[in-house]
């Protein structure tokens, strides 16, 4: 590591407090537990005032849609009275295209009321246009850090789109190549600018999904008269999960099933120079889901926000050509063009519907614009160009990296459970090794840990002593 580096990040600590204006050391319980209610509320907005600064700043209020058409095709392969129901919550209408802006329109409302000149932002996706979008309707600066390119200088029409999009903004993008730098630089970007830290995982961002999860149970309210049965989540690093179930928590739809969906891309590396530009997905999938959901606070901001085992009911994953079916599907059978990554969410409830009464109602709680780069058949050529094989057939000889396979027909999309269980028991795990060596977790560890896995204490203590015995 150079001087410079290290010079940097040890002074991490001082850095993100400064750039987020909260001492998250104010929330420390131990070396394991921290006070998370109290740290989601610390920002002092009620979700009446996050609703209200949202629909000032062009966020919120999308349109919950019935997909009559998809559930008709999904009940024609199902066995009798059976196949949910499908409804979608079409964020795509938010002011930038995706539910990130509602994340993004807090976070600058944030930054401007304490007074920063500008923000920081390190992502490759939507959350940057979200960024730069509201920055500019804020007068805000605005800087996104993007890992954009392999070492051959060759990137990713989906991440290029994003920043050409976030330079309309207005915004200054600095692209760099896969690798570990990208949280160097947004830290000593934060450290020269004195900007404001728009992280994913803060809490004031996931707060602001919470108002997701707020409309889809009023507005199930209004159309069927019930909260919903299930609602699929696009599972990336955990903040879509964690917002919308703590907005339906909110709302009272506290039998909602939540299901988290991710694509399978296991075995592919996220930060390996020859893995970044075989995934056909740059968020959304389990290179994210699975080592977010596992170690939450690996993120730039001291203590995650986004800490979704708290709310899984089940997870599951979908191949990339079942995701690119679907997207065809939505467009043919329901007019809406949405971006592949969007659909994720989509894939899995065609599967899971296939497999619920049909009184069951299944909202796939968010869409994603398409665009150029972000377009299915940009998105397939490109990989075709990066050497994976694309063709027609069985969903399940899908390989990661080496073929991606388009299902030929609707009853092949078939999403797999991921083990929650072993989830739940490499959280663990994590949270033990991170300790200080030698620490014995107390009966509030005991319990945070309970609450921060859905499980309860006596299945914390027997995997504790399990990982101890092994």
């Amino acid at each position: 590591m150079s001087g410079r580096v290290a010079a940097v990040l040890a002074r991490r600590g001082e850095i993100m407090r400064r750039a987020l204006g909260m001492d998250y050391g104010q929330f420390e319980q131990s070396p394991i537990a921290f006070d998370y209610e109290a740290m989601m509320t610390a920002h002092g907005y009620s979700l009446a005032e996050i609703a209200t600064i949202q629909r000032r700043a062009g966020v919120g209020g999308t349109p919950l849609l019935e997909l009559r058409n998809l559930t008709e095709l999904v009940r024609s392969i199902s066995a009798p009275c059976m196949g949910a129901r499908i409804f979608v919550k079409d964020e795509a209408a938010n002011l930038a295209g995706a539910f990130k802006d509602r994340r993004a329109s807090i976070s600058i409302h944030l930054a401007q009321e304490k007074g920063y000149a500008g923000v920081v932002a390190a992502t490759s996706g939507n959350y940057g246009a979200a960024v730069a979008s509201q920055a500019a309707r804020n007068g805000l600066k605005c800087i996104i850090v993007q890992e954009t390119y392999d070492s051959r200088k060759i990137g990713q029409p989906e991440i290029v789109e994003k920043g050409r999009i976030c330079e309309s903004y207005g915004a200054e993008v600095l692209q760099l190549t896969v690798g570990p730098e990208l949280f160097f630089h947004m830290v000593e970007l934060l450290d020269e600018t004195g900007y404001f830290a728009a992280s994913l995982y803060s809490s004031f961002g996931v707060s602001g999904i919470e108002t997701l999860g707020l409309e889809i149970a009023r507005e199930m309210e209004g159309l069927t008269g019930a909260p919903a049965t299930h609602v699929v989540v696009t599972h990336a690093g955990g903040g879509n999960t964690t917002g919308t179930a703590r907005g339906l928590e909110r709302a009272g739809a506290t039998d909602t099933e939540i299901i988290s969906a991710s694509v399978d891309l296991s075995g592919l590396h996220m930060a390996s120079d020859d893995d970044f530009n075989r995934k056909s997905f740059t968020t959304g999938h389990t290179g994210f889901g699975v080592p977010f959901a596992t170690w939450p606070d690996r993120a730039d901001v001291p203590r995650n926000a986004a800490r979704p085992l708290r709310y899984i009911d089940r997870y599951l994953t979908v191949t990339q050509g079942e995701v690119f079916y679907i997207t065809e599907a939505m467009a043919k059978l329901e007019g809406l063009e949405r971006g592949p990554a969007g659909n994720t969410a989509m894939t899995a409830a065609v599967s899971l519907a296939r497999d619920l009464p049909r009184d069951a109602t299944v909202v796939v709680q968010e869409t994603e614009y398409t665009g150029a780069g972000k377009h299915h058949w940009s998105q397939l050529n490109f990989a075709r160009e990066m050497g994976v094989e694309v063709r027609a057939g069985d969903p399940a000889e899908n390989v990661p990296g080496e073929v991606i396979v388009i299902p030929e027909r609707i009853e092949q999309i078939r999403a797999t459970d991921f083990d929650l269980a072993r989830m739940r028991k490499s959280y663990i795990s994590n949270a033990l090794r991170n300790a200080p060596e030698g620490y014995a977790p107390t009966s509030d560890d005991i319990e945070f840990l309970a609450a921060d896995t859905k499980s309860d204490p006596d299945t914390v203590e027997a995997t504790i002593a399990e990982l101890r015995e092994g």
